[in-house]
């Protein structure tokens, strides 16, 4: 690998490709997650569901295939949400991005508010744009909870978005918006900016250990995962209740977190958080170490 590789920069779609790629291994624990953040709505809260006994459940009654329940509409969402994030972001950053003449390695960087600002931003116009898709996700891999003559049966995520449309009309498709936007922003800044800073600082600081390379590459996203978990698990929470919801159930999102505390308490906000960071961590990671080798190898010079 070349010693200047950090000087290849992302071409605009390399975000949603690594993407979905990486929600392709993980997309079952993403499963396991929203039947956590749903269990107690719809079973009174007091169900102490697990991440184990959760699977163990699915996988009985339906089979190992429906921990892929949802996979089209998951995919469908990287390639919108995900592509449009990443893309605004890398415009920005190209932009304002610059190399410190003091700095003996010359490593691209812009100040860490600027990283924020800018994954604030992208991350809010990628999660309106991803809505959509995400509804129908959560309401795909939601469907093998309900009795049979309840399911909505969406044949794949296209599928899904035209019966929501025909039956409940284009404003339904953008519920939880409000949430999904305020999310993704909060995840774009753990996730993208805190790579990228820790990225830089490992190689600004310890240069004889990090270089632009895979261990890099691993050991900022796995940071960037936790992050990115801890920052966004309450509205995550919301989100999903809130798109799983029939009409009217939830007059917004202060009168659904008030429901998730009265129900649950504090902790409520954090329900499914282990399955959360067991899948935005390995998530991230794969997402990251995907993008960087698809820019170092495919990227066009800076």
């Amino acid at each position: 690998m070349s010693e200047r590789s950090e000087l290849k920069v992302a071409r605009w779609y390399f975000g949603g490709v690594a993407s979905a790629m990486a929600a392709s291994c993980t997309h079952p624990l993403d499963l396991l997650k929203v039947h956590l953040q749903t269990s107690f709505a719809e079973q009174g809260g007091h169900v102490q569901a697990t991440l184990l006994t959760t699977t163990s459940s699915i996988v009985r009654s339906q089979g190992v295939i429906a921990l892929y329940n949802g996979l089209t509409a998951c995919l469908l969402r990287q390639l919108t949400y995900s592509t449009t994030r990443f893309a605004v972001y890398e415009a920005i950053k190209q932009r304002l991005v610059t190399i410190d003449p003091n700095d003996p390695k010359g490593i691209p960087n812009m100040p860490f508010y600027q990283k924020v600002l800018a994954a604030a931003f992208s991350g809010a116009v990628g999660g309106f744009v991803g809505t959509p898709a995400d509804m129908v996700n959560v309401r795909m891999q939601n469907d093998i909870k309900l009795p049979y003559n309840e399911r909505r049966n969406y044949a794949h995520a296209f599928d899904g978005i035209l019966q929501v449309y025909k039956r409940e009309g284009v404003s339904r498709l953008f519920n939880g918006a409000t949430s999904a936007t305020s999310r993704a922003a909060l995840i774009t800044i753990g996730q993208i900016s805190m790579y990228d800073q820790f990225k830089y600082m490992m190689m600004k600081y310890a240069p004889n250990v990090f270089e632009d390379n895979l261990n890099t590459h691993f050991s900022a996203s796995f940071l960037a995962g936790a992050c990115a978990t801890t920052m966004t698990q309450p509205l995550d929470v919301i989100k999903t209740r809130m798109m799983n919801a029939p009409p009217g159930v939830y007059r917004g999102i202060a009168h659904c977190a008030g429901t998730v505390f009265k129900e649950c308490g504090p902790l409520g906000f954090f329900k499914g958080y282990v399955p959360a960071f067991v899948r935005l961590g390995p998530q991230t990671v794969l997402t990251f170490i995907f993008f960087e080798q698809l820019r170092i190898r495919f990227g066009k010079s800076r």
